[in-house]
């Protein structure tokens, strides 16, 4: 088999990948939890802004607990994340299934309820009970609340599909009849998930969420915070979007909630009064490096590509693209750029394309590694922030320099890519300027 025939065969399966139920649940489930990060994000970057002085004037005007009802909306976000992710989840899956989305989302809500550690211990050993801890509501309980969002998924549509449901007459209303259909998948559900519990409780002592935690989700946030994990997630990305599959949609859809539970742990670290900065707890890959500092105006951090055909572009489709994409760049929209150029399946820009980011990546893990910039926190900015604005507002003046590193290594990458491509198009040019003149001649 050529390596031609590898690689694609390598598209086809990333391609069918991208296409599985779960996998598109999963990627528009957490799409839908955007409002409540960046809500959040937006709450804890005014009680955390990075400029010198400022908590210190804003505790002169509203007093020293001033950050309070910031923090509750944090924690009203963050900490309950895992409830929104088994509830978006469930929904968009079984409403691409075409059943009732909205009571198998209230299903699994309180499926993964019951799963929940029934009481928490506090720092004096008291155990207080009746509760539902956000310790597990929140970025701890993540993978048990995706797990639970597909079974009950599956449950649910399997039983409406097959009509295992109590049917009511036409005279019902349909409200009601809705609700009984409901009953028997509800009952399914909720006696599976107590049997999980007696089972955790009675024979480990421990409880469902407890127990994913430890067993996978905290090797996987391993791997995905190690920097051989981090060129896996950059580097694929890439060559998917290089080859006209959304990369970042495709990996995002896997990785994400990994990379989010990595920033809220080290949210966790400062609520608890300890510190990011040379914190050997703190996770150094989040979703941070993914979003906003690997890619600078887009995946591919194309907004290196576009400085480097403004300074060297004599084509003229070149010069007329990239100062039309210049705009949206600044935005992190690069779609005029991937399908314009276009880089899509284009020899001339598969390295660049691909290197960039990773070395962007491998630059900012580095700069956190050695203590030049803290670990990220849960504070995330919107995606269409600006480049070097983003890197203040997440991590202050240091994190404005590393986007800043980022953005000229990635043009002094690109530059040589750009002017082969140029050259190239330049040719196209003048070829056809010589045909147009030799038909007017005729």
């Amino acid at each position: 088999m050529s390596k031609q025939e590898i690689f694609d065969r390598f598209l086809e399966f990333m391609a069918n990948f991208a296409q599985i139920k779960s996998v598109v649940a999963l990627r528009d489930g957490f799409i839908m939890t955007t409002p409540f990060t960046i809500g959040g994000s937006l709450f804890l970057l005014i009680a955390n802004l990075p400029i010198p002085g400022y908590p210190e004037f804003m505790a002169s005007i509203f007093g020293q607990d001033w950050t309070a009802p910031l923090n509750a909306v944090a924690g009203a976000t963050f900490s309950v994340l895992a409830l929104i992710v088994v509830m978006s989840i469930t929904y968009k899956f079984v409403a691409n299934e075409g059943c009732d989305a909205s009571m198998a989302s209230l299903l699994a809500l309180s499926t993964f309820l019951v799963l929940m550690p029934p009481e928490i211990v506090t720092e004096g050993g008291e155990v207080v009970g009746g509760i539902i801890p956000k310790n597990w509501a929140g970025s701890n309980g993540v993978i048990t609340a995706i797990l639970v969002a597909f079974f009950t998924s599956y449950v649910f549509c399997y039983c409406e599909k097959n009509h295992l449901t109590i049917k009511m007459p036409d005279s019902v209303p349909s409200g009601v009849a809705r609700a009984f259909e409901a009953l028997i998948p509800g009952i399914a559900l909720f006696t599976a998930a107590a049997i999980f519990y007696g089972i955790c409780h009675y024979a480990g002592a421990t409880t469902v969420p407890e127990l994913i935690f430890l067993v996978i989700q905290t090797p996987l946030q391993g791997l995905s915070d190690s920097i051989g994990g981090g060129i896996v997630i950059v580097g694929l990305q890439s060559v998917l979007f290089w080859a006209g599959v959304h990369g970042p949609n495709v990996v995002g859809g896997v990785v994400s909630p990994l990379l989010l539970a990595n920033s809220l742990d080290n949210q966790a670290i400062l609520d608890a009064g300890g510190q990011l900065m040379g914190n050997p707890a703190a996770h150094i890959f989040t979703a941070q490096i993914n979003d906003v500092f690997v890619k600078s105006g887009g995946c591919g951090l194309t907004l290196g590509l576009i400085i480097a055909a403004l300074m060297v572009a004599k084509s003229s489709q070149m010069k007329s693209l990239t100062r039309m994409a210049l705009v949206p760049g600044l935005f992190n929209i690069n779609e005029p750029i991937i399908f314009g150029l276009p880089i899509v399946f284009n020899p001339y820009l598969l390295i660049p394309f691909t290197l960039v980011p990773l070395i962007a990546m491998v630059i900012t893990y580095a700069s956190i590694a050695v203590g030049f910039m803290a670990p990220f926190s849960a504070v995330q900015v919107p995606w269409t922030t600006p480049p070097i604005i983003a890197g203040f507002l997440l991590n202050g003046w240091q994190g404005a320099v590393v986007q800043i590193v980022n953005l000229v290594v990635a043009t002094l990458i690109y530059l040589p890519f750009i002017k082969s491509q140029d050259k190239s198009l330049l040719e196209e040019e003048r070829q056809e300027v010589e045909e147009e003149e030799a038909a007017q001649q005729v």
